[in-house]
């Protein structure tokens, strides 16, 4: 019972859950010394080390996003909400930093840090609520109007492309705009609304998009569809550019994940073929490594529209 709790809270567990699953005080302190659990904040234990399946996901950017999430929960009580990117991790958002730091909210808190690192700031007034299992989150609009304030601008423009993809937002921007206009940073934050484009699908076009942009020469268009001699859609292009000639320059975004899985490869190697077959389009691939490395990605399409 008490792993299976585990699991779903990325390994974490509290000491009170603990004790309803009949594991004491003292039985924690030898599951401690053997190595099989660590405590990580007052009152709350990782088992990680005894699950193997959450020890491997460690590595993953995501899964330790999610932790920080549940150890601020789990830290502070049943009460608490976790909001800002701590909600939008468990919203599963996409965009945000490697690592981000315990955040929840509690009726009636002064914004203040405990011991651990966990922050809890004030319950913003009106806020709804929303479950992700037996997490208690911050709705999305809030969420995000909480994070963008606190992101850099790359990050802020990747979680509200993000959410948009997801379907977060029926209401569109409108909210988040609203809920961000008096926060601390929402006169540099209010401006990234209007970049966001919920076509995006990866962080990665996201910041591929705002590097070219930047450099003059923003994509005419995103998912571009890339048509046969006789009109047919035979494949979308992560970003598309037309030239004065006509012809189309479809850029793609290689992430890390399923780019390297054997059916995906093909399946890339299928559809890069089908657009190379029109005889109108050209195809430029890039990896994570190009955008991080930044003007790589605008110096070689500003070199293809000027041929």
């Amino acid at each position: 019972m008490l792993v299976a709790t585990a699991l779903r809270q990325e390994g974490l567990v509290s000491a009170a859950q603990c004790e309803a699953a009949g594991v004491g005080a003292e039985r924690r302190r030898a599951l401690a010394r053997s190595g099989r659990a660590t405590p990580v904040q007052r009152a709350v234990l990782d088992l990680a080390p005894s699950i193997v399946s959450v020890a491997a996901s460690r590595a993953d950017p995501a899964a330790r996003r999610r932790r920080a999430a549940w150890l601020g929960l789990l830290a502070v009580g049943p009460r608490a909400v976790a909001v800002g990117p701590c909600a939008l991790a468990l919203l599963g958002v996409e965009g945000l930093p490697g690592d981000i730091r315990p955040e929840v909210a509690l009726p009636g808190a002064s914004h203040r840090r405990p011991r651990g690192g966990v922050v809890v700031r004030s319950f913003d007034h009106g806020m709804p609520v929303v479950r992700v299992g037996s997490a208690r989150v911050a709705a999305a609009p809030w969420a995000l109007a909480q994070a963008v304030c606190e992101l850099d601008r790359a990050h802020a423009v990747a979680v509200l492309d993000s959410a948009l993809q997801r379907g977060l937002l029926p209401g569109g921007l409108d909210p988040v705009d609203a809920l961000v206009r008096g926060r601390r940073g929402a006169a540099a934050a209010r401006p990234w609304l209007r970049l966001a484009d919920g076509r995006a699908q990866s962080p990665l076009e996201t910041w591929a998009r705002l590097q070219c942009a930047d450099a003059g020469i923003p994509p005419h268009e995103l998912q571009v569809a890339v048509r046969d001699l006789r009109g047919r859609i035979v494949a979308r292009g992560d970003l598309g550019w037309w030239r004065c000639d006509g012809r189309l320059l479809v850029v793609e975004i290689d992430g890390i994940g399923p780019h390297t899985d054997p059916t995906a490869l093909f399946a890339d190697r299928v559809r890069q073929n089908a657009v190379v077959a029109t005889g109108t389009a050209d195809v430029l691939r890039f990896t994570a490594r190009d955008v991080a490395r930044g003007g790589v990605i605008p110096a070689a399409v500003r070199d293809y529209l000027t041929l």
